[in-house]
């Protein structure tokens, strides 16, 4: 209970800290709009999805899972230049002359970019619905991918402080968390069908744990086009499982992996 209460007490020091620096929420937000918007509008005829074909509504309905997915892997960046900030500062330094438990700075960080996140979504969703794209199934399903969507975050953001804590600059956490999401996000299933990519990168593609939660949202979405042809994979068979597997893996290693880290460095 005092490891909880100390991670609650951090939370709200950094929701605090994003109200007074309002720039920071609004920025993380134009960005993921502006990919609705040019993705939609741009691509949205010019990619065949099976099922739709050249439909720029198919393709808004089928992208937006793969946006919303790529919203909350990107806020990695974000949390590792949070922490290592605070390393710079010394904060961290004065955290760890307090009697609290070690992993409370991390998990109270954490909390703070999940929070973040949820309101970064409920912003875009809005904006997705603007532009054309529709849910198709009940309200219950429509919430639980949304929360495959922020457990994906949270995990996320689990790695995005473990780089933080490991390099020496908050420009460095920024340019590490993205440079690796990129070939994450765009091999997958996100924004085109893995069935067109070369065999090597469709089999990447099929088991990435990003492409899993892309699946399982365009499942309880209901925005998987009728007689889209899924996958064989075992993740792309079972996704929402798939999805609430990786998620889990990935925050118990980079979690336990952090906390060591920040230990060590005390």
């Amino acid at each position: 209970m005092s490891s909880v209460s100390d991670s609650l007490v951090i939370a709200r020091r950094n929701a605090i800290r994003m109200t007074r620096i309002p720039e920071m929420v609004l920025f993380g937000v134009i960005q993921p709009v502006m990919f609705v918007v040019l993705f939609s509008y741009v691509f949205g005829g010019s990619i065949s999805v099976p099922g739709s074909g050249l439909s720029s509504s198919g393709y808004r309905e089928f992208l937006m899972a793969g946006i919303f997915a790529q919203t909350v892997t990107f806020a990695t960046a974000g949390a590792g230049a949070g922490i290592a900030d605070d390393m710079h500062k010394g904060l961290i330094d004065r955290f760890r002359s307090l009697p609290m438990a070690r992993g409370a700075v991390l998990t109270g960080r954490t909390l703070a970019d999940l929070a973040q996140t949820a309101l970064t979504l409920v912003v875009l969703a809005i904006v997705a619905l603007l532009v054309g794209w529709r849910t198709h199934e009940n309200f219950g399903k429509v919430l639980a991918g949304f929360g495959l969507l922020l457990l994906l975050g949270y995990a996320f953001s689990w790695i995005g402080a473990l780089i933080g804590l490991t390099v020496r600059t908050p420009e460095a956490a920024t340019s590490g968390g993205l440079i690796w999401l990129f070939p994450l996000t765009f091999i997958s299933n996100a924004f085109v069908p893995s069935q067109n990519m070369p065999t090597f990168l469709r089999h990447i593609a099929e088991w990435n744990p990003f492409s899993a939660t892309v699946q399982a949202c365009r499942e309880l979405f209901g925005n998987i086009p009728p007689g889209y042809p899924v996958p064989d994979a075992w993740p792309m068979q079972h996704p929402v499982l798939a999805s609430v597997i990786w998620s889990v893996l990935i925050i118990a290693l980079f979690r336990t992996l952090a906390v060591r880290k920040y230990k060590a460095a005390s």
